[in-house]
């Protein structure tokens, strides 16, 4: 009995000691959102005849140098920060813009492939899924099904080699641009400011972010993933 006790009396002094170590992290999404503004308005320019082809392969290394990079640190900060809709959605976008850059890099420039088509119609789709997270941050769910359309439009210009296609996909790319770089400015004044300067029309728990009641900010953590015993 004496040996029950002091198991026991162990066990809940043990878990008396436990504590959650909480981390200030600004959003890593500005960064993602910025690299995604360069890498479309490069393709965007190609796809409009803004750009001659044969620098095709300058707006493909910008991509591969600038955004992908940028994209990568986005996902490892995201789950760091205990955002899956930031590290799912970066990882996937710059996954997807380092296949887009390397194949443009090693074809000759003009060159369509039905296989890379298929793919970024694909991507496109697989783009939308972090979504489901981020139906309460309106914009950056608007960013990221603008995403998933531009990928769906550029992967159907590869398959058809249609000049409408393209032209299309071009013109959803610069208005992607567009939105990722208003994003990332809202999401900076609101993470510098510590409130909300540009409207991102947050809702529900999204709203809690620019709060400062430390209870609303951490109620449930203890069940979160990395947290849990299980994942």
């Amino acid at each position: 009995m004496n040996e029950d006790r002091s198991a026991e009396t162990a066990y809940h002094e043990h878990t008396s000691m436990v504590r959650i170590m909480l981390r200030p992290m600004g959003s890593p999404l500005p960064m993602g959102f910025l690299g995604l503004a360069v890498a479309t308005t490069g393709f965007s320019a190609l796809q409009l005849g803004l750009v001659p082809e044969d620098e095709t392969r300058i707006v493909a290394l910008a991509a591969l140098l600038v955004t992908v990079p940028l994209m990568a640190l986005a996902s490892v900060f995201g789950v760091l920060a205990r955002d899956p809709v930031a590290s799912t959605s970066m990882g996937v976008l710059g996954g997807i813009w380092a296949l887009l850059a390397v194949v443009k890099m090693t074809t000759e420039p003009g060159t369509q492939s039905t296989a890379l088509g298929l793919l970024l119609i694909v991507a496109g789709m697989a783009v939308l899924v972090p979504i489901v997270g981020a139906l309460q941050k309106v914009m950056v769910a608007i960013v990221m099904i603008g995403s998933g359309l531009r990928f769906s439009l550029t992967g159907l210009s590869e398959m058809t080699s249609s000049p409408v296609a393209e032209t299309a996909a071009g013109a959803a790319g610069l208005v992607l641009a567009f939105l990722a770089l208003y994003t990332a400015l809202a999401l900076e004044l609101e993470d510098s400011k510590g409130y909300a300067v540009l409207p991102l029309f947050r809702h529900g728990d999204a709203s809690l972010a620019t709060r400062h009641d430390i209870g609303d900010q951490t109620k449930g953590l203890a069940r979160e993933t990395g947290v849990r015993a299980e994942l």
